[in-house]
């Protein structure tokens, strides 16, 4: 008899932790998808603003002097290129107010202040 209420509380206590443990999951699933979409909105936003920011009467460089690259730089600016006369080359990266640059970024800035820069001309045989 007490093999049976103890196989008894053995389900049950098996069968509430299995309930338990589902609706654990379920809230943190939940937060989860909620906490991606809102990051996802946020990248979305700012990839938008990254190919608005040159339209915007504030921006200091004329949009026809802008090649758009969008990894690691967003921008190489060819400063005064399209009137003719280039005053000089700028790597331009756009980020908001409190990010900073990531890693890759960083070690690009690194070999551009270091002046670790060259031009080459890769020819193709036919």
């Amino acid at each position: 008899m007490e093999e049976k209420i103890i196989l008894i509380w053995i389900a049950i206590w098996t069968i509430l932790g299995y309930l338990i443990a589902r609706l654990l999951f379920g809230i943190q699933n939940r937060w989860q998808r909620k906490n991606a979409i809102e990051r996802s909105k946020h990248v979305i936003m700012w990839q938008i603003n990254e190919k608005i920011a040159p339209i915007l009467p504030w921006f200091p460089y004329n949009y026809k002097d802008l090649v758009f690259i969008g990894k690691w730089i967003d921008y190489i600016v060819f400063d005064w290129l399209s009137t003719g006369y280039l005053k000089q080359i700028v790597f331009l990266e756009i980020k908001s107010w409190n990010s900073n640059l990531n890693r890759n970024e960083a070690m690009i800035k690194y070999c551009l202040d270091n002046k670790k820069v060259y031009y080459d001309i890769l020819r193709m045989r036919k």
